[in-house]
C-alpha cells in the first residue's frame, strides 16, 4: 500500500465498517498524514507490472453519481509509464458511447484495477485523468500508439496522474491464461510428446524389421 492510499480509500464510513470488523486500528495508521495534493510515486515493480499488461479496468463517476467501469485492452505494452507519477495510453475508436470521456469532463478522478491472472497479482490505482484529443496534439497521441495497432483509428490519449496505489491480496484471484500464455506453458510438453512419438516410431520400425 502506498503512503497516501488510506487517505483516499478509508473514509469515515469505511472506518466505521472497519471498527465493526476489527481492522480499524490496523488501517487507521495509514491515514495520519493526508495532504489534499498528495501523489505517491511508482517503483520499479509497479512500472514493470503495468507495462506488461494487456488489459485493465477503469472506473469513472458520472454526473448522476453512478460509477462506470470500462475494460481497456491491447497488446502487452500498450500502457506506457511515462515517469514515476504518470501512465498513459492511446485510446481507439469504440462503440461511440463515450461514457468515460464524458464523465471525465465533470470529474477527473478515476480508479484502475490491473490484473495478472496467471500469477494472481492485482494492482489498484487512484488517480486523475486528462484526455488529449488527436486533433489537439497529434504528435503526442501518435507516440502512444502501439506498433501492432498501426491500422486502428486512434481518437485520443488518456493520461493518468497517479495519486496512490495498493497491491491486493491474491486469495480469491482465479488463475486465467491467454492463448499465448498457454502456448508458452505447453511448449515443453509438446516437445516431449514429439520426441516420444519419434522414439515410438523408431521402435516400431525395429520390431517390424525383426
Amino acid at each position: 500500500m502506498s503512503r497516501h492510499y488510506g487517505c483516499i480509500a478509508f473514509t469515515d464510513m469505511v472506518a466505521k465498517e472497519q471498527e465493526i470488523y476489527g481492522s480499524a486500528e490496523f488501517y487507521g495508521r495509514t491515514t495520519v498524514d493526508c495532504p489534499d495534493d498528495s501523489h505517491d510515486p511508482f517503483g520499479p515493480r509497479e512500472k514493470q507490472f503495468l507495462e506488461d499488461r494487456d488489459s485493465f479496468y477503469l472506473a469513472s463517476v458520472g454526473e448522476t453519481g453512478w460509477p462506470y467501469v470500462q475494460f481497456r485492452g491491447g497488446p502487452p505494452g500498450f500502457v506506457r509509464v511515462q515517469d514515476d507519477y504518470t501512465l498513459a495510453w492511446a485510446d481507439y475508436r469504440g462503440n461511440l458511447q463515450h461514457l468515460t470521456t464524458g464523465n471525465l469532463r465533470s470529474n477527473d478522478r478515476v480508479a484502475i484495477i490491473a490484473m495478472d491472472y496467471p500469477r494472481r497479482h492485482r494492482l489498484k490505482i487512484f488517480g486523475t485523468a486528462r484526455v488529449v484529443r488527436y486533433e489537439d496534439e497529434p504528435d503526442l497521441v501518435e507516440r502512444l500508439r502501439h506498433p501492432e495497432d498501426a491500422e486502428s483509428v486512434v481518437e485520443r490519449a488518456v493520461i493518468i496522474t497517479v495519486s496512490a496505489f495498493d497491491w491486493n491480496c491474491p486469495q480469491h484471484i482465479t488463475p486465467r491464461y491467454t492463448i499465448d500464455e498457454l502456448g508458452d506453458a505447453a511448449g515443453p510438453l509438446h516437445s516431449r510428446i514429439s520426441r516420444l512419438e519419434r522414439q515410438n516410431a523408431q521402435l516400431r520400425e525395429q520390431l517390424a524389421a525383426r
